[in-house]
Order: C-alpha cells, then structure tokens, then sequence
C-alpha cells in the first residue's frame, strides 16, 4: 500500500494516480461500519479492474473546527490505522492533514480538488458523510459535484443490537468499562500502545512485577478498573493482569495521576524502554482502596486467577 499524505492546497495531479475506487471518512478504530465502506471500495475496485484507495484525515476535524479546546481520545493511532487499513488489501491511502483552509473548501471545490483532481472514477462513504464547508456536502448531493466523472456508491447505517456501529459508540463502551462489546464492534480487542517507563515499584516489592504503561499521548484508556489483557512484548504476545487507575490505597486521591500497570504472567524480562500494545480483553472489577498490604495481595491473586480464566476462553 502506497501511503500520501496531502497539505492544502496539495500539489497531486490526476495523472499522479491510475483510476481509483476511494473510499472517504475518518474511520478511527477501522470498526465493523468502516470495513464495510472500505470493502465496498475494494470490491468496486477489482470488479472493474482498477486501484482501490481509502482518504483519511488528521487530526479529527472537531480539534480544528471546535471552539473550545478540543482533545479527542482517539480508538487507533494514525499509525495503527495505516497498518489495519494496510490489512484489508487496499493499494492507495491518502492522509489529508485537515486544517482550517482545508475545512473552508466549498463542496464542489473539494470535490475537485480531492476526488476529480486526484483520478476517483467511484466514490464510496457512508450514509452520514458531509464534506466540504459546514459539512454542507452530503451523499445525496456528491452526485452533483462529480460533475459526471465519477460514481458514487452509498453504505447504509451499519447496527448491533439495532443501534449503530459508530466510532462515539465505541468509545461509550470503552468508557463504561465494557472493552468485550467494544470489541465486537471493532473486530478486534481494543489496542493502545505506549512505552514501558519507570514506576514506584511497588508491585516488585509484593510479588507481582508490573510494567509501567505510558499510553500514547490521545488514545483512549479504559474507564479504572481491573482488566485481563494482552500485551505485545517485541513481537510476542503474553497474557497478563492490568490495572488502570489511581492506585487509592497508596496515593492520595486528590494528587494521584492515572496509571497503567500491567503484570504479565510467566514474564521476567526487564522491557524499561520498550514500545508494547495492550489489548483490553474484558474487566474484572472497579478499582477499590484496600485496609492492607495482605489485603491487596490476596486480591491481586484473585484478579490474576480471573484473568487467566478469562484468557482461557
């Protein structure tokens, strides 16, 4: 897959870029909904004998368009989603930085620019998607804008239990603690990654070593809790217990910062410095203060037993 990243106004020609089936929206998480209208594109692609491409867009456009300062927790890093859309077969992937000049284009002068200029002969979104100025430019209207050089597919309204498969809904999930559902909309766990840095070490001094998580800068931690999870290490994946939270029975509550501790199973390396991705498998129980050390231990084992089950299934 061929990565572009496009600053407006970009300097693309058409003949840059053999025809092209694009597929458009922000797709952070690459969930269910996202595949369907990537897959749409891929199909239209190889059906008619030409090149599939996804555009994206980044930052999200609520941090540029948002009054009030904006900080998205975001599913999937910018990187994590070149590599899922890279997955699913796609030959072109272009990532517009967006940008106040970017969002002031009129939906016509979008379409031109980013669609007829850069060789879309079939264009594919979703129900909801809006380009253009204000979002004024809708996929009911995207067939006036093509102007004639190109088609246009629409994807209906993806659903789970008859409520849509969104990117918000997602996030509500994940919020709420409840990364197992999370994850059936997302086709896979939900992942971060981030560095291992130095913590108290506490967990060492009890049994129970733990890794010390700085979770990249964006990406959307769980609500606090306990969680069983996985956690890659150098290219290999091991089981382990994590606990994202305040850590109440040392700290006090009003100066503690959140933390992501994770205790691996089986695992004795020192990773000080190592880049490693979580996934958030399902939470065991809400974070608690505790009356002891004992009392912490005995619960830890407890957490570890219930996160081994869990990962068994």
């Amino acid at each position: 897959m061929k990565v572009y990243t496009l600053h407006h106004p970009h300097e693309m020609k058409q003949e840059d870029f053999p025809p092209i089936s694009i597929a458009l929206g922000f797709f952070d998480g690459v969930h269910l909904g996202h595949r369907k209208v990537i897959q749409k594109a891929i199909d239209y692609a190889k059906e008619n004998g030409i090149k599939s491409a996804v555009m994206t867009f980044d930052p999200h456009p609520s941090v540029v368009l948002s009054a009030k300062k904006s900080s998205v927790q975001y599913l999937s890093s910018l990187d994590q989603k070149i590599k899922k859309i890279e997955a699913l077969g796609v030959d072109y992937l272009l990532v517009v930085r967006f940008t106040s000049a970017f969002a002031s284009l009129e939906p016509q002068e979008f379409v031109d620019q980013y669609l007829i200029g850069l060789n879309a002969v079939h264009v594919t979104a979703g129900f909801d998607y809006s380009y253009g100025k204000f979002g004024r430019g809708k996929m009911e209207t995207l067939p006036f804008h093509a102007r004639g050089k190109f088609t246009s597919t629409t994807v209906e309204k993806q659903t789970d239990e008859n409520e849509k498969i969104s990117s918000t809904r997602i996030r509500e999930l994940l919020s709420q603690g409840q990364p197992g559902k999370a994850a059936r909309l997302l086709g896979m766990p939900h992942e971060t990654e981030g560095l291992v840095v130095h913590g108290e070490k506490r967990g060492r001094k009890i049994g129970f070593p733990t890794a010390n998580i700085d979770i990249e800068n964006g990406l959307l931690i769980p609500s606090p809790g306990v969680y069983a999870v996985k956690m890659n290490v150098n290219h290999t994946w091991y089981d382990g217990v994590c606990n994202v939270g305040y850590k109440p029975t040392f700290n006090d509550p009003d100066q503690a910062q959140l933390s992501v501790e994770v205790h691996l199973f089986e695992f004795n390396d020192s990773i000080y410095g190592e880049n490693v991705r979580v996934q958030w498998i399902e939470r065991i129980r809400s974070e608690k203060k505790f009356n002891g050390i004992d009392e912490l231990i005995a619960q830890i084992e407890k957490d570890k037993d219930s996160a081994i089950e869990i990962l068994k299934r």
